[in-house]
């Protein structure tokens, strides 16, 4: 249990970092736009590149942002029945939603990201406009590696679930297993026996 906390806990911590950082390129790609806006309505000019920085930082934002936002609880989720659940109906509802639809869904998106990327890489894709910023390879490989880390937070939930369940088992079995008379109570118990024999005589 103590290995699945560690493994859980440096995935938590490796998504919370990533958030941090993804927070401060939101804050430049509001800066961005409001020098773009200013530019246009203020001094009748405008750049492209600017404008694919803050596309380009906004998609950063968005796809590497899925393993913070699940690590955070901020995915939006239907928990009608959840949040009746007891802890372990929670923690195997955590489990298996990972195991179930979370992995495979993130498989599927890496594997069609990666080619999807890979193609885009061997042309050395670039912007649409002539004055754009190039790299749009570098844009498209944002999503094999959402999927990625969003594997990798989906193995944190895991490990955590996993965890509460096997606590939960071992707490069971404890309260189960029975517990032997202390040497205290098995001499009341012998001296009712006697005495019951005795008037029995």
């Amino acid at each position: 249990m103590k290995f699945l906390l560690r493994a859980a806990n440096g995935l938590d911590c490796f998504a919370h970092h990533s958030g941090r950082l993804l927070g401060w390129l939101t804050l430049a790609m509001v800066l961005i736009q409001s020098l773009v806006v200013a530019l246009r309505y203020g001094f009748d000019g405008g750049s492209l590149a600017l404008q694919d920085t803050v596309t380009y930082l906004h998609g950063a934002a968005f796809m590497l942002g899925l393993a913070y936002a699940l690590q955070a609880s901020a995915h939006v989720r239907v928990d009608v029945f959840y949040r009746t659940l007891s802890a372990r109906g929670k923690a195997w509802v955590d489990a298996v939603g990972c195991l179930i639809f979370l992995l495979p869904l993130c498989t599927f998106i890496a594997v069609g990201g990666w080619h999807f990327a890979a193609n885009s890489w061997a042309v050395q894709e670039t912007s649409n406009s002539a004055d754009g910023l190039g790299g749009v390879y570098l844009l498209k490989s944002l999503i094999p590696l959402a999927a990625v880390t969003l594997a990798l937070q989906g193995v944190s939930q895991f490990a955590r679930a996993l965890n509460t369940l096997m606590q939960l088992e071992a707490e069971s079995g404890h309260q189960m297993a029975p517990v032997a008379p202390t040497r205290s109570e098995e001499q009341p118990r012998a001296l009712v026996r006697e005495a019951a024999g005795e008037v029995g005589a």
